[in-house]
């Protein structure tokens, strides 16, 4: 009942539109300041989650440990560059409704990310208020682009043809 009332309800659209450019307005900020600062560095962060994953009670599960010291770290300059502007597009999918349900659910992916390197900060109660968006589905950016964008992808993809076919006139 409630998840349907997430998907179909006006009163849930206005919420979850304010709900969603507010988080997205939180991800395109930090990852326009990490695009445009004096450059962003993760390695200090990865390190630290490293060094999380082990002594006496460690924060850090050994097998996120262990990815973060044999993927992340060598690759910190992979890192610093995909956190930044995954930060920065996720946010202005949400902002602007686009794509709304992967950009949220990429979101969760980095907020879970965080989580698991031992950072707490607001990462959970954004996991939370993303799952909502993600429920939602469609009805989180019907006030934003995807009302336009999805059902023209739905014909395009139903159809099977281009943009070009006659009969996308109008989608």
């Amino acid at each position: 009942m409630f998840n349907n009332w997430l998907r179909e309800n006006k009163v849930a659209m206005w919420l979850l539109t304010v709900l969603r450019v507010y988080i997205g307005w939180d991800w395109m900020t930090h990852g326009w300041a990490k695009l445009t600062g004096e450059g962003f560095n993760a390695g200090g962060f990865i390190s630290g989650a490293i060094a999380k994953a082990s002594g006496e009670s460690p924060t850090v599960q050994g097998w996120w440990g262990a990815f973060l010291e044999t993927f992340a770290l060598p690759n910190v300059g992979l890192f610093n560059f995909l956190i930044p502007l995954g930060e920065f597009l996720v946010g202005l999918g949400l902002i602007l409704g686009t794509f709304t349900t992967l950009a949220a659910l990429m979101a969760m992916v980095m907020n879970f990310a965080f989580l698991f390197s031992g950072t707490v900060s607001t990462n959970a109660i954004l996991v939370l208020a993303e799952i909502f968006i993600v429920v939602a589905g469609a009805n989180a950016g019907r006030i934003g682009f995807d009302y336009w964008v999805l059902p023209y992808l739905r014909k395009l993809f139903r159809k099977g043809g281009t943009s070009q076919d006659p009969a996308f006139k109008g989608a």
